[in-house]
């Protein structure tokens, strides 16, 4: 018989790779439906019916304007021990997740999966303190088989908080400040200790961070925001 499909799959993210159900959207972020996370995520559906689904990604600083990082699980079915920013997931298709106004359904679903992948609990992270500064859509293949398109709010919060990672979800954290995310920059550029980085999180370096950090450090992130634009940068 051979073996199943996606047989050598961790059991966990197998999963949540079936039950979770993605929100399908058009290029303005417009809902058009919903599928499993497992189908949002094969190259083949986001090549052939060109698929995009929400997601979020989230940038924690603590009160020294330090950015928790994290390395994702070596389970984890895309980007496997690729480091990036402290959490990336997706809004799923129920009610307190689709709420649109001032990005709320996403803030509720980051606060879910910061408790699910970094142990930091919801009295931590407050929904009302996420400040959403912009929207992204980018497509990243992560192997021949599977990759991501995705419509990301970006989600910067300022808070002091406890981690517990899941080791299910990331295999490492650390803070770092402004030059020690240049020194990693420059490692994985240089291809140095095996250093990955998450191609969004790289995105998000390229063409926002630095200036948007530079506004978290004078208390002043709410004159970056601009929701309006969905900056395509595939």
């Amino acid at each position: 018989m051979g073996d199943a499909p996606d047989s050598g799959m961790d059991a966990v993210q197998k999963r949540l790779m079936f039950e979770d159900e993605c929100i399908l959207v058009d290029e303005n972020d417009r809902v058009v439906g919903h599928e499993s996370k497992y189908n949002c995520h094969l190259m083949e559906n986001i090549e052939s019916k060109n698929w995009l689904h929400r997601a979020f990604s989230v940038f924690l600083f603590n009160s020294k304007y330090e950015l928790l990082l994290q390395q994702r699980s070596a389970t984890k079915v895309t980007f496997p021990l690729v480091w990036t920013n402290t959490c990336c997931s997706h809004p799923l298709y129920r009610e307190s997740e689709l709420i649109e106004e001032n990005a709320l359904g996403a803030r509720n679903a980051a606060q879910r999966k910061l408790l699910d992948e970094l142990g930091i609990p919801a009295e931590d992270v407050p929904v009302d303190q996420f400040t959403p500064l912009g929207r992204m859509l980018y497509k990243a293949p992560s192997d021949g088989k599977w990759g991501e398109h995705e419509l990301d709010y970006l989600l910067f919060i300022v808070r002091d908080v406890n981690v517990n990672p899941n080791p299910d979800e990331v295999a490492d954290v650390k803070y770092v400040n402004k030059e020690e995310l240049k020194e990693l920059l420059r490692k994985a550029d240089a291809g140095e200790e095996g250093l990955k980085l998450s191609p969004w999180f790289r995105l998000v370096v390229d063409n926002f961070l630095f200036k948007w950090w530079d506004h978290v450090e004078k208390g002043t992130l709410k004159e970056a925001a601009d929701m309006e634009t969905i900056h395509k940068l595939t």
